[in-house]
C-alpha cells in the first residue's frame, strides 16, 4: 500500500470515529461510557492521518520514476482498502436485530445462584431482560410476588402459539460479544408487533411449563429504538 494510501485510510477512520462518537451513533457498538474516548481516539487519528497525507503529497514527486508494475498493482489494491471506511461515513448499520437472536448463543441462567429480596409492593418496577430472567431462574420466580413489572425490549419471531417474545442484547464492552436475553409476552390485547419493534411492556411474572421467562402483559406501548440499545 502506497504512504498516502495509508494516511487516507487512517484519516478516514479518524473522521469515522468523530461522527460516531459525536452523532451518538457509536452506542450501536460499544458501551456507551466509551464515547469521550473514542472521540479522543478519533480526533488523534485524524490528525496523524491528515500530516500523513500533506507528508505523502510532498513526497510524490520523489517516487515518480518508481513506475514497476507490480507497484501500481499494490497501490490500487491499497485503496481498495478505503471502500468500507467510505461505505460506514456514509450509511450508519442498524444496531443488533432479531436475525441475531435464534443464530447466537443467549444468556444461559440456571437455578440456585444469586437469591433475589422480594420486589416491594405498591408500584411497578422497570426492569432489565436480563434480571428478570435472573428472577425467573431463582426459585421459580418467587420474587415477583404479583409485584408489576415493566420491561423494554425488540420483538423477535419465535414459533409461540400464543403471546410473542422480546429480547435485548447484553454487552461487556462491544456488539461483538453480545449475547440476547428473552422474553415470552403473554395477554398483550391487538395485533403482535412487527419484528424488530421495540416495545416497552408492564406486567406480572408468569410460571411457564416449558421454562421460557413469561411476563403477563396489562400494557404495550410500541416505542423508537433508545438511544442505548444494549443493557
Amino acid at each position: 500500500m502506497s504512504e498516502d494510501a495509508r494516511a487516507t485510510t487512517v484519516l478516514l477512520v479518524g473522521a469515522l470515529m468523530i461522527r460516531l462518537a459525536v452523532g451518538g451513533a457509536y452506542a450501536k457498538y460499544v458501551r456507551t461510557g466509551m464515547g469521550p474516548l473514542l472521540l479522543v481516539a478519533g480526533v488523534l487519528l485524524a490528525g496523524l492521518g491528515l500530516f500523513g497525507v500533506m507528508r505523502a503529497l510532498r513526497h510524490r514527486g520523489r517516487a515518480a520514476d518508481e513506475d514497476a508494475h507490480g507497484h501500481h498493482h499494490d497501490e490500487r489494491i491499497g485503496w481498495l482498502l478505503l471502500a468500507p471506511v467510505l461505505a460506514l461515513l456514509l450509511v450508519t448499520p442498524p444496531t443488533l436485530g432479531s436475525f441475531g437472536v435464534a443464530r447466537s448463543e443467549g444468556v444461559s441462567i440456571t437455578s440456585g445462584g444469586k437469591v433475589f429480596d422480594a420486589l416491594a409492593p405498591g408500584r411497578t418496577v422497570p426492569m432489565t431482560l436480563l434480571e428478570f430472567d435472573e428472577r425467573a431462574a431463582d426459585h421459580h420466580g418467587a420474587s415477583f410476588g404479583a409485584v408489576p413489572v415493566r420491561l423494554t425490549g425488540f420483538v423477535t419471531p419465535s414459533s409461540d402459539r400464543q403471546g410473542f417474545r422480546i429480547a435485548r442484547y447484553q454487552i461487556a464492552c462491544c456488539a461483538a460479544d453480545a449475547v440476547a436475553s428473552v422474553v415470552r409476552i403473554t395477554g398483550a390485547s391487538g395485533s403482535r408487533p412487527a419484528r424488530d419493534q421495540w416495545v416497552t411492556v408492564t406486567g406480572t411474572f408468569n410460571r411457564a411449563a416449558d421454562g421460557v421467562p413469561e411476563l403477563h402483559a396489562v400494557s404495550l406501548a410500541e416505542i423508537s429504538t433508545p438511544v442505548d440499545p444494549y443493557e
